[in-house]
Parts: C-alpha cells; sequence; structure tokens
C-alpha cells in the first residue's frame, strides 16, 4: 500500500454496517452524486451551448462542437491518471478529492462567461479538478472492504447507483431551469452551468464534513500530510491549466496522439510494477490491460450520448409525445433511469449465476457490455432506414430505447471495471491503476468527439450522415464484441482465478 494508506498493514477499519454494507460508502455516494450532478449538468448543454453561442445558432458548428465535448472528456477522464498518482505518492486520497472539488468547482463558474478563450480555460480548470476527483472516490470505494469480500462488487454497483442518481436529476433541474430563464429563442445555456457550479460546492462541503467517518482510509500519514506537499499540488495545478487549455485548443487529431503516448507509459509503469510483485501480478496487470483496449472501443460509440446523439435529438427526432414535446435535456436521463432500474436486476442476476457457479469472468460481461452497445447502433440503423416521417424524423422511442439498451450494456461493463482494477492493478499502484481505467475511457471519448464529427459533417447532422455513421458503429461494436468473447478463456487464464 502507499502512504496514503491507513495503516502500515492496509487492514480495514470495523465500520458500522447500513443496509448490509459500510456506513461510509453511503457518504461517498451522496458526495459523488453531487459531482456527478454538476458533471452532467452541463453534459447536455455543452455542443449546443458552443453551436449557439460561437457560431450564432449555423449548423456549420457541430463538426467542431462535437471535437471539443469529446476533447474535453478525453482530457477529465486522462487527467484521471494524474490524480490516481498524486493521491498514490504525494498528498492521499482524501485531500486529493478536497483539492479537485475546489478547481471542478471554479471551472464550471468560469464557463459562465461568454468568451471563447475564458469557456475553454474553464474547461481546462474542470477537467485539473476531476483529475484529482474522480478516480480517487472510486479507489476509496474499493479500500471499504477487504480483497476476497463477496460484497465489493455490489458495493461498487451502490456506488455507480449514485453517480446515475445525480446524472438522472441533472438534466431535468438544469433543462428546466434553461427554459425557465431563457429569453424566448435560445434556452439559457449560462444558467446550466451556474447550477452545476452550485452542485460541486455541495459535493465538496459534504465529504469535508463526512470525511470522518472513514476512520483513516485515504488519509494521509508520513511525508504525505505534510503542507509543503499541499500547496505544491495547488500551484502545480494552476500551472498545469494553461496547458489543458493548449491541448484544447490543439484539436482531438493531435491530443489522440499525446492521449496515445500517455497510455503507453502507465501501461509500461503498471506492467513493470507488476513484474516487480511476481508473476501472477504481471499476469494480472496484463489482463487488466487487454480490457482496457476493449473499454476504448465501448466509450467510442456509447458517448455520442452527449454530442451526435445530442444533435440527433435536437434535428432528426420527433419529440412530440402525445402533444407535449420533450426537452432535449430530457434525454441525457433516460441512462439514468435505465441504470437505476436495472443495476439491481443486474447484480442480482450476476449474485443468482455466482450462486450456482455460472456466473461469466469479467471479459465475457465485457463482451456483454459491447454487443449490447452494438445493438442500440443497430436499432438506430433500422430507424433510420425504415422509420423516417415525411418531415424527415424517427420517433422518439427509437432514441429512448437506443439508451435503454446502452444503459444495460454499460452495466455489464463499467461497475465490473471499476472492481476489476481494485482486484488486478498491482497493490501499491491502485490509483494508478485507476487512472489506467479513465485513461482508456478518455482516449474512447476523444475518438467518440472525431467520429461524431464526421457523422455531422461540414454542414451539420443529416438523415444520410448519420445513418452511415451509425451503420458503421453497428459493425464495429459486433465485431468487438465477439472478438472478446473468443478472448475470454485467455484473458481469464491470466487473472488467476480473480472473478
Amino acid at each position: 500500500m502507499s502512504g496514503a494508506a491507513t495503516s502500515a498493514k492496509g487492514d480495514v477499519p470495523e465500520f458500522r454496517q447500513i443496509m448490509g454494507h459500510p456506513a461510509p460508502l453511503w457518504m461517498l455516494f451522496m458526495t459523488e452524486f453531487w459531482e456527478r450532478f454538476a458533471f452532467y449538468g452541463i453534459r447536455w448543454a455543452l455542443v449546443l451551448y458552443i453551436v449557439a453561442q460561437f457560431y450564432g445558432g449555423d449548423a456549420v458548428g457541430q463538426a467542431d462542437a462535437n471535437l471539443t465535448y469529446g476533447s474535453y472528456l478525453a482530457l477529465v477522464y486522462a487527467g484521471a491518471v494524474f490524480g490516481g498518482y498524486i493521491a498514490d505518492r504525494v498528498i492521499g486520497y482524501q485531500r486529493s478529492i478536497l483539492v479537485g472539488a475546489v478547481f471542478m468547482a471554479a471551472g464550471l463558474f468560469m464557463i459562465t462567461l461568454p468568451n471563447q478563450d475564458i469557456f475553454k480555460l474553464g474547461l481546462a480548470t474542470i477537467i485539473v479538478g476531476n483529475g484529482m476527483f474522480k478516480p480517487n472516490i472510486s479507489a476509496m470505494v474499493g479500500q471499504l472492504y477487504s480483497l476476497h469480500d463477496t460484497r465489493r462488487d455490489s458495493g461498487f454497483t451502490i456506488f455507480y447507483m449514485g453517480i446515475n442518481a445525480g446524472a438522472f436529476f441533472a438534466p431535468i433541474v438544469t433543462g428546466e431551469l434553461a427554459q425557465w430563464l431563457s429569453d424566448g429563442t435560445v434556452p439559457a445555456y449560462k444558467a446550466v452551468f451556474f447550477a452545476s457550479g452550485l452542485g460541486m460546492l455541495f459535493a465538496l462541503v459534504w465529504f469535508y464534513i463526512g470525511r470522518k467517518q472513514l476512520k483513516g482510509i485515504g488519509a494521509p500519514v508520513g511525508e504525505l500530510a505534510s503542507p509543503k506537499r499541499l500547496i505544491g499540488v495547488v500551484i502545480g495545478s494552476l500551472l498545469v491549466i494553461p496547458g489543458v487549455y493548449l491541448l484544447l485548443q490543439a484539436g482531438a487529431g493531435s491530443l489522440q496522439a499525446v492521449l496515445s503516448v500517455l497510455f503507453v507509459v502507465l501501461a509500461l509503469m503498471l506492467i513493470i510494477e507488476g513484474i516487480r510483485e511476481g508473476k501472477v501480478a504481471r499476469d494480472k496487470t496484463i489482463a487488466m490491460m487487454i480490457i482496457f483496449f476493449f473499454n476504448v472501443l465501448f466509450w467510442c460509440f456509447f458517448e455520442q450520448a452527449g454530442s451526435s446523439f445530442t444533435f440527433l435529438a435536437d434535428q432528426i427526432v420527433n419529440r412530440n409525445i402525445l402533444g407535449w414535446e420533450m426537452p432535449v435535456a430530457y434525454f441525457q436521463s433516460v441512462n439514468s433511469v435505465a441504470i437505476i432500474v436495472f443495476a439491481p436486476i443486474i447484480a442480482a442476476i450476476w449474485v443468482t449465476l455466482g450462486k450456482r457457479d455460472a456466473n461469466p469472468s469479467i471479459p465475457r460481461k465485457f463482451g456483454l457490455g459491447i454487443i449490447f452497445n452494438g445493438l442500440a447502433f443497430g436499432l438506430l440503423m433500422y430507424a433510420l432506414s425504415n422509420l423516417i416521417d415525411p418531415v424527415g424524423q424517427i420517433p422518439a422511442w427509437t432514441l429512448l430505447a437506443v439508451y435503454t439498451i446502452q444503459s444495460i450494456g454499460e452495466l455489464c461493463l463499467s461497475p465490473i471495471g471499476l472492481s476489476m482494477v481494485t482486484k488486478l492493478a498491482p497493490t501499491r499502484l491502485v490509483g494508478l491503476g485507476m487512472g489506467g481505467w479513465f485513461l482508456s475511457t478518455g482516449i474512447g471519448n476523444n475518438l467518440s468527439g472525431i467520429f461524431a464529427s464526421h457523422v455531422s459533417g461540414e454542414t451539420g447532422m443529416s438523415v444520410t450522415s448519420a445513418l452511415d455513421g451509425y451503420t458503421f458503429g453497428f459493425w464495429i461494436l459486433l465485431g468487438g464484441g465477439v472478438l472478446l468473447f473468443l478472448l475470454a478463456p485467455l484473458i481469464q487464464k491470466l487473472m488467476h482465478g480473480v472473478k
């Protein structure tokens, strides 16, 4: 364990149990709820705001909006690599979360200013803050349980439901706020960003007060408790923000090269650490790296939700439902509703299959996630080919179903992935392993922006461009899911019994 651990032996403290889980899980649940409220509060509005504010509403701005959104998400997750290292080796998990929350809140308030440079500087500030917040709060969930505690996966699933509870309320609240304060022509996107900043402040205060429940888990000890280290991280973060801004300005293509190099370096660090710990740790790390590759594939197409799917909902989906026009923002909540509804069902399925010694391996669960993602694109293929109405739109139920099917795939993959890292990563670099998980997600997100820009084309999304793009997505996802199923026995062997 690193210096951020709770004790020299790495023992798990005795916690009061609430609903069969350690009490601090629920504190982390609510902290993540508010952080995700802030994150998803702006998610639906970003690409629409960029087109409206910086392109005067001209659809020619869609491609750039998609690229900016993809690069922003990529850097949000790539920043987790450094955040994980900072928590592991510099200031501990708790301090990393607190510092990250402060930077995220500041960035959210900055993007309310209608200047494109300040807007991207604000995004860069959010990115730096999220890097110190996101991987470390997830890693702390794993530290609440012993390595062989059978409740571990279900604990991560509960935590994941906290993420999605925040993500459910955020688009509805901020979407209604944007309409309520609208000037009658354009939604009040700046109010959306301000409300999200307030949500991040709630997360900061909640964790600051509730961290006593952790009984030292994630608290800095030894050199990590030095005030000089904390000050150094704050100053360093301020110096990094302009660099992140430049990466946003550089474009998705250049960013992809940077992220790829970063991933190779991280993979080497983890593998070298695995080799030092022995053959079993080495094999587990290699298995984790293979799954990271397929994680890139999943998120490349899943994250169309905040980019091309938003323009699809705005322009090509008939949102009139029994005389009521469904706001574009509400589509972003469908994923969260599906997660909240299906998470306990999927968790129960895994438990039931486990009792019968038939629980799918981690690689096969990932394969199922990718295949479900592909089926969602298959439905869009069908709708754009056969369900177009006279004005060139598809029924709203098709996009609602797409989000639901993708969500089932997400439940097969994402909560299992968080738990997987805590089981497979080298013991001393669990935080960095979490950073690797989020970096692979970030690479997928950057590719999602590039893909979405092609779907929109040079003049904005059309039925033809959407059909071509989503057909490509269907076949890539289907092929990737099948390939992972074929590789599953080999990967499982490298995992040495981890389930």
